[in-house]
This record gives C-alpha cells, sequence and structure tokens, in this order.
C-alpha cells in the first residue's frame, strides 16, 4: 500500500480548506465557543481540528472510507490483516480482544500480573481466569511474562479454555517468548491475544524485541501513546488469522467503544503510521545509539542501570532498551523517592517507579538534549540521595503468596452485596473491589480473592512508602471492602 497517504489528516485538511459551517457536534463550533482562557493554554488549532467522523471527516454514510483506508494502512504497516482503532486507550482494546475471544463464565488463560485493565474486562464479561503463574525474579523480586511451562501448567488444571492473554513487553521492558506461546496455544486451537500496550514501535525495528504479530499472536493491543507519537488515549488492536472473527471482534469494540471518537486520535494515528512506515527504520537508529550512550554515561556516573540483569532461564527472553530501568538499592532510597524529587527540583518527570527502581522511557522523539537533561538531573540525584531519609522497608512476601485463592467470579464478588471492614478484620474476608499499586497496575487483590495478611502487609507498607494505590474505596487502606457474609 502507499504510505505517504495519510487518509485521516487529508480529510481533515479538506475539512479546512472547503470551510464547512457544522450544524452538528461537537458543540464549540470549530472552537468559536471555546473561553479565551482555554484556547490562551491549549491553543485554537486543538479545536479547529476537533472534527466528528460522521458527516464531518466523512460524509453521512461514510461512504468515503477515510477510516476504513487509514485502518488498512495500519494493518498492513505492520503486517497484520485487520486493523482497528481505539479512542479510548489500550484498556478499552484489550477488553474488546477478550470479549471476542471468551463470554459469560466461560474461561481464558491469564497470567495474575495483568494490567488492572485487563481485570475490568473479567468484572465486565464474566469471564472466569484460569490463572497463570509468572516468572519470579528472585534477586529483582518482581515477575516476568509467564512461559509456555507456566501456560501448560495452568492448562493442565483446567483445559476447558477459550484462548490465553499474555502481558509484554512490561512496564520495566521485560519481554516473553510470545513466538513459542503462541504455537503451544495454537496446537490446542486456541488463539493467543497478546497485550502489547508497551510496543506500539517494535514492528519498526530489527533491534527491538519481536512483535506480536511476527511472532504469530491472535489479536495483539499495543497504546501508541505510550511508546509512539499520538496524543493519549490512542491505542489500536491487531488481527490475523482465522482464530478470532474479525467482525466479532469489531462488534465487541462497538460494544464497548464511544461513538463520538476524536478526530484528533484518529489523525495522530494516521500520521504516526505514515511516519514509522517510512521513517521508523532510522528514527529507531537514532533512538537506540542515543540511549545506549545514556546507559553507558549512567553506568559511568554509578548507577545500576538494568538491562542483562533482566535475562536468563526463567526470566525475561528479551528487554526493550529503550526502557532504562535504574536500580536505587545501591543508594539506600526508593523509586518513590526519586520521582518526587526530580520533579520537584529539576522538573524532569519519569514513568514508573516502585520501592527500589525508577524507569525513564526513551522514544524516537528524544535527543542528545532531553538525554543530557536527564542524565545532569539523574547526577543531581546521586549527590543528594544521601541526605534523604531511608524510606519504609516494603514487605514484599514470596511469590507464592501473592497466588491468592479465587472463590468467586472477579463479577460476581465485584457487583454482589458488599460491607467496608476495618483492615485488622479483612484477612480471611473475599475481596470485592481491585487494590492495584499503580502504576504498573498489576492488581495485588482482585474482587474474588480471598484476602491474606500477607499481601495485606505487602500493600499497607507500600503504601506508607509511596505507593499509589487508586483502586480502593477507602484510599487511606483503613478499611476493605469486602463481600458482605449471609
Amino acid at each position: 500500500m502507499d504510505h505517504s497517504k495519510a487518509p485521516v489528516l487529508d480529510a481533515l485538511r479538506e475539512y479546512h480548506r472547503i470551510g464547512y459551517v457544522p450544524f452538528n457536534a461537537p458543540g464549540h463550533k470549530q472552537g468559536r465557543g471555546v473561553d479565551p482562557r482555554v484556547l490562551d493554554v491549549v491553543g485554537a488549532d486543538v479545536f479547529r481540528s476537533d472534527v466528528i467522523a460522521l458527516n464531518g471527516l466523512d460524509d453521512r454514510l461514510m461512504r468515503r472510507g477515510v477510516l476504513a483506508e487509514a485502518q488498512q494502512l495500519m494493518a498492513d504497516a505492520v503486517g497484520a490483516e485487520h486493523t482497528f482503532f481505539s479512542t479510548c486507550g489500550s484498556s478499552l482494546s484489550v477488553k474488546s480482544a477478550m470479549l471476542a475471544v471468551a463470554g459469560p463464565h466461560e474461561k481464558l488463560l491469564v497470567p495474575r500480573h495483568v494490567h488492572k485493565s485487563v481485570v475490568s474486562g473479567l468484572i465486565v464479561s464474566g469471564v472466569q481466569p484460569v490463572w497463570v503463574r509468572p516468572l519470579w525474579d528472585a534477586d529483582q523480586r518482581m515477575t516476568h511474562p509467564p512461559g509456555v511451562e507456566e501456560f501448560a501448567e495452568a492448562y493442565e488444571r483446567d483445559p476447558e479454555v477459550k484462548g490465553a492473554l499474555m502481558v509484554t513487553p512490561t512496564d520495566y521492558g521485560t519481554c516473553g517468548d510470545i513466538r513459542a506461546v503462541a504455537d503451544w496455544c495454537h496446537e490446542r486451537g486456541i488463539p493467543l491475544i497478546v497485550d502489547e500496550a508497551w510496543g506500539a514501535h517494535l514492528p519498526f525495528h530489527d533491534g527491538l524485541p519481536p512483535w506480536g504479530m511476527d511472532a504469530g499472536a491472535d489479536v495483539c493491543v499495543t497504546s501508541v501513546h505510550k511508546m509512539g507519537a499520538a496524543v493519549e488515549q490512542s491505542s489500536v488492536f491487531h488481527l490475523q488469522g482465522d482464530r478470532v472473527d474479525p467482525a466479532v471482534l469489531k462488534a465487541r469494540e462497538d460494544l464497548l467503544g464511544t461513538t463520538s471518537a476524536s478526530s484528533l486520535v484518529y489523525a495522530a494515528l494516521d500520521g504516526w503510521r505514515r511516519q514509522m512506515a517510512e521513517q521508523g527504520k532510522q528514527l529507531l537508529d537514532g533512538a537506540l545509539q542515543l540511549v545506549t550512550s545514556v546507559r553507558g554515561r549512567l553506568g559511568e556516573l554509578g548507577f545500576t542501570v538494568l538491562h542483562d540483569e533482566f535475562l536468563g532461564p526463567d526470566l525475561a527472553d528479551s528487554v526493550d532498551p529503550l526502557k532504562v530501568v535504574l536500580d536505587l538499592d545501591p543508594l539506600g532510597i526508593s523509586g518513590y523517592q526519586a520521582a518526587d524529587w526530580l520533579r520537584e527540583h529539576r522538573h524532569v518527570t519519569v514513568g514508573l517507579s516502585d520501592h527500589r527502581r525508577t524507569v525513564a522511557q526513551f522514544t524516537h522523539a528524544d535527543d542528545d538534549e532531553t538525554a543530557s537533561t536527564l542524565i545532569d538531573a539523574l547526577g543531581a540525584l546521586l549527590k543528594a540521595a544521601p541526605s534523604f531519609e531511608k524510606p519504609p522497608t516494603v514487605d514484599i512476601p514470596p511469590p507464592h503468596e501473592f497466588e491468592l485463592e479465587t472463590a468467586m467470579l472477579p463479577r460476581d464478588a465485584f457487583f454482589g452485596r458488599t460491607e467496608q471492614v476495618p483492615l485488622a478484620e479483612a484477612a480471611g474476608r473475599i475481596a470485592a473491589e481491585m487494590i492495584t499499586p499503580y502504576p504498573p497496575g498489576a492488581p495485588g487483590v482482585l474482587p474474588g480473592e480471598v484476602i491474606t495478611e500477607p499481601i495485606l502487609g505487602y500493600l499497607r507498607s507500600g503504601l506508607e512508602a509511596g505507593m499509589e494505590l487508586p483502586d480502593p474505596a477507602d484510599s487511606s487502606l483503613e478499611s476493605v471492602r469486602v463481600v458482605a457474609r449471609g
């Protein structure tokens, strides 16, 4: 296909050229009704380009096929057979994929370290998870994507599954062996969904970890706003093969998605695809060269920059080098402290931070100037670290303690009768809410699981150390929502 084309952007340019006068949504009417104080911050062009698709970018019956062509071009660019745009982020895309594979009371193989959006999908759909144990990194006290052995173990416990789901890369950039898991799934006649939210860039450079569609996944979900160059909420999900019906996948997306999609998201996705198709290899070459230099310079400063430590038997299969993961344990500070200090004192923001690590993500948008800003800020952090208070200890239990008993379907526990009990009385009760350290967003407790003392100790100590817990009704975690008795 001709990747110099950008159907959404071309339609938007034509809309501006003709000068249509809208008497349909959006109500700001090309920004004319927007408070000037808003325009002063975000600019008038944002609203000028906020055009409805139906009888806006396209005609009343969408006969020009603007969106359809843009999605076909995206599919061609990444080696998929079908692509669907989502303006509600990969949180919606992964739910659409799950609902296309399994329905209420059917079963799906799901790693226990999935993002909260997957758990939300289980709650909405009534799908029963068959939990797959992720790989445990004893040195780093963290998880990596499971391999064939872990999926096989779960399958032997409960083979009546409709499909499997895998999360790779993780927020730390660690990746699983998609090809091996996909082959194992297909030998059993089940599709593999890959939540590859952090992998939008992977199809465009062979020096990066394998891309889900190339590695045999049936459905692949990716967030272009994370590692690509699109606005927030920009996601796509891709399909290949005949194990998942494209009409069913589209119907599930229609069920969950908005009927008032933003042309700003569509335009950003369309333009990013063109950029990557035409220049992706060159742009990512530059990003990889830059991040290699950054890693070296940070190592010279004295930082522990993790990469090879993630690789090996029973660990990650590959690692995205554009995620710069710093182990701050040797400095005696937490990732929470580092992130807060960098924002307040150096005006630098980072992504994931946990009890001992912080992650700086690089993309093709970075250059020598932004890299130097980060290195200078981290150098200042290194000098300031001895003055930090000793961070509270996070009580991380052994891996088996994270495997809570599932006593009810997540949906039944979430929507059933509930009560709020003091934290001291929560152990032994069935959770009716998610409690999720965020980021990375993998729930510590799910609706339907039996709460234990070790997991409460982990969450409570994490909260005191700076962990963000956005889900529970009581954000102080002095009480917990549980399934009512009787």
